[in-house]
């Protein structure tokens, strides 16, 4: 007897999926045990620890509540302990300062808490995976469903997010779940998808304020379904069906915004109120945002919403006017409508760019001749798809936020799942776009190895890789702050006994690191002012975002005018020192200007000192690149006092040396 063709059973190849998750999840929290706090997530910690335990929801309301809540999950459960809810910064919603606290001070170690609050989210990104994969199995079969799977799951993207205690994989997984079910809830009527669909509704409203772009998705989706459904039975039960629907979704996500505040209007905890306020206050918050002002205090005062959640979409609308920005050697506080577009071709990689544009010419053929009746048939099942993407990329190319690729993250699902189209390329009548297929693949996998554990710092080869990439963008796309234990290990290795300066751009502790050094101009500014110091010989570590000036009140090209500023002020600095230094000599000093105008007038000096410094140092090839996103560089007394203390012959001769001569670069 012949042994039957053998094939590949529904429940293993399902399992064979969850392994995938599970591998991807994996490649992400190991890619991070070497790597330092990222910016936002001592806030998500903390905050979503103080949500758990006390809650109080003031320390950072404009990141939602969810992704806070579901990170500090285990905080709650080992019961972590918190610091007082007393004093400064509590009383004033400073989370920054007060997560610094509870990070590195409070209970367990923080590489600890950081391990438990990064595995929780890369259990969402797993998640995530799987509902890319079981959507293109939908659509293009079990070899699509692969397809979309090990796209995802070796996006570097991904894996440089997939396990960072922040909101950003949390949203993209609410956004596809949100569009995903609200469609499956249409096409298939029952109490199951209606009440999954109006659940991942008001989840997503609690996990980012971006969120507030799904009920137009809905809305849009809901009019393609209510026209095809029309052309059989006519418009008025489709409609009907649709507004019933939308208004069950607007009561359930009502609902479950409640709940995640507590069922509570105001903010603050009832024990922890008396002297408690938010960071800023309300007047500030909805000043100059316009008509928005006055529909949020109008909910505010009929308490239809609780306050938190009120406050945070201010908040967000707030400051996201305007905020600063760098691409490509030029700086913004508006933004670029080609910001986006950009960042992903250059932070996506290039076999999944070819991929998707041979998917798109295949496509086209393959749907060469059919009428257009025929053609919507086969676009329908894609309807959610087409909606997120497009909604989420115009109001993308639309903002005024430009800080970060991450921030059309939930438009990769999208495309991981219509690349599943590919799967029927594995067939045996297709060899050679089989062949293709696979080398694309392996390419794809191929990039994700080679940048591992730099996985933040992808940039693929149309820029000339992650060498380059701090050239085009900086913050959350390549230079969080995430890379403190690799500068702890080369400087123990190559700089033993030197004197350090660093310029950091995160939430991380130098300090909790093993880093002894002295602080240059850094970002958040928060906690210790830093000591009045001249700049002396030694090793300089400048993390990108610093190295760039993103967010500095100087940015841009360097002036005559503030070298004629630079050159008064630097005449200044001996006297600056005395002020700090000699308790005598500030006597006689304060009696010339007030202690507030001698610190302002400090500060203006030591940002324009530094960013004449970092103006020498971006031309200079610096001694070593820790993970491309720390640059370190060792200074000559020499060279130092022809980059800030020289004349401006002598610092332009500087520049000049260095573009011509510059330094070999030691990986």
């Amino acid at each position: 007897m012949l042994r039957p063709a053998f094939r590949f059973s529904p429940a293993f190849l399902a399992t064979l999926a969850g392994l995938l998750a599970v591998f991807h999840a994996l490649l992400a929290v190991t890619a991070t045990s070497e790597k330092s706090m990222t910016a936002d997530e001592i806030a998500h910690l903390t905050a979503g620890h103080v949500y758990n335990v006390r809650g109080d929801y003031r320390l950072q309301p404009e990141n939602g509540n969810l992704p806070q809540r579901l990170s500090a999950i285990p905080l709650a459960i080992s019961e972590s302990p918190l610091p007082p809810a007393s004093g400064e910064p509590w009383n004033t919603a400073g989370v920054w300062e007060y997560g610094h606290t509870f990070v590195y001070q409070q209970g367990m170690s923080a590489d600890e808490k950081l391990f438990l609050g990064r595995g929780v989210i890369a259990l969402v990104s797993a998640a995530l995976l799987l509902v890319v994969f079981f959507w293109s199995r939908s659509l293009f079969g079990w070899r699509g469903a692969f397809v979309s799977g090990v796209l995802m799951a070796f996006c570097p993207t991904f894996l440089a997010h997939g396990a960072l205690a922040t909101s950003d994989v949390v949203m993209t997984f609410c956004f596809v779940a949100a569009v995903g079910s609200w469609w499956r809830h249409l096409r298939q009527p029952g109490l199951l998808w209606a009440a999954i669909s109006a659940a991942a509704l008001g989840v997503a409203l609690v996990a980012k304020f971006s969120a507030v772009l799904l009920p137009p998705m809905l809305m849009l989706v809901g009019a393609v379904w209510i026209w095809s459904e029309a052309r059989i039975a006519g418009w008025r039960r489709p409609v009907l069906r649709v507004t019933r629907s939308l208004a069950v979704h607007a009561v359930v996500s009502w609902s479950i915004i409640w709940l995640f505040y507590g069922f509570r209007f105001s903010a603050f905890a009832p024990e922890f109120a008396a002297d408690a306020t938010f960071n800023h206050g309300w007047g500030v918050m909805l000043t100059g945002i316009g008509f928005p002002a006055k529909v949020i205090w109008w909910l505010k005062e009929l308490r239809a919403f609780p306050e938190a959640w009120l406050y945070g979409l201010t908040f967000v609308l707030q400051f996201s006017r305007a905020r600063g920005a760098f691409m490509s050697g030029e700086y913004s506080i508006t933004g670029w409508v080609s910001f986006f577009p950009w960042a992903f071709l250059i932070k996506t990689t290039l076999p999944f760019i070819f991929l998707l544009v041979a998917i798109a010419f295949s496509a086209i053929r393959a749907r060469r001749g059919h009428t257009w009746l025929r053609t919507t048939e086969i676009l329908l099942p894609l309807t959610p798809l087409f909606v997120l993407f497009a909604v989420y990329w115009i109001t993308s190319l639309t903002s005024n936020l430009n800080i970060g690729h991450r921030h059309i993250l939930p438009t990769y699902p999208v495309l991981f799942i219509l690349a599943g189209w590919a799967g029927r390329w594995f067939g045996r009548a297709t060899p050679v776009a089989a062949a293709v297929g696979l080398v694309l693949g392996g390419w794809h996998i191929r990039e994700s190895f080679a940048i591992r554990p730099h996985y933040l710092a992808y940039f693929n080869q149309i820029i000339g890789g992650p060498s380059n990439g701090w050239r085009h963008l900086a913050d959350s796309s390549l230079d969080w702050g995430q890379d403190l234990p690799g500068l702890k290990k080369w400087l123990d290795a190559n700089a033993r006994g030197e004197k350090v300066f660093l310029a950091y751009f995160g939430t991380g502790s130098p300090a909790y690191e093993g880093i002894v050094a002295t602080a240059l101009p850094s970002l958040p500014a928060a906690g210790v002012q830093r000591p009045w110091h001249a700049l002396e010989p030694g090793v300089y570590a400048l993390g990108a975002t610093m190295l760039q000036h993103v967010y500095s009140e100087i940015r841009g090209e360097w002036t005559l005018e503030l070298e004629k500023e630079y050159i008064r002020a630097r005449a200044l600095e001996p006297t600056f020192l005395a002020f700090a230094q000699d308790p005598a000599r500030r006597g006689a000093l304060l009696r010339e200007m007030s202690a507030e105008r001698w610190r302002e007038a400090w500060k203006r000096y030591e940002t324009l000192r530094f960013a004449r410094l970092c103006h020498y140092l971006r031309v200079r090839k610096p001694e070593a690149v820790i993970g491309y996103s720390m640059f370190i560089y060792r200074l000559s007394a020499a060279e130092l006092a022809a980059a800030v203390a020289g004349s401006t012959i002598q610092w332009r001769d500087a520049i000049e040396q260095a573009i011509t001569h510059g330094k070999v670069t030691d990986q």
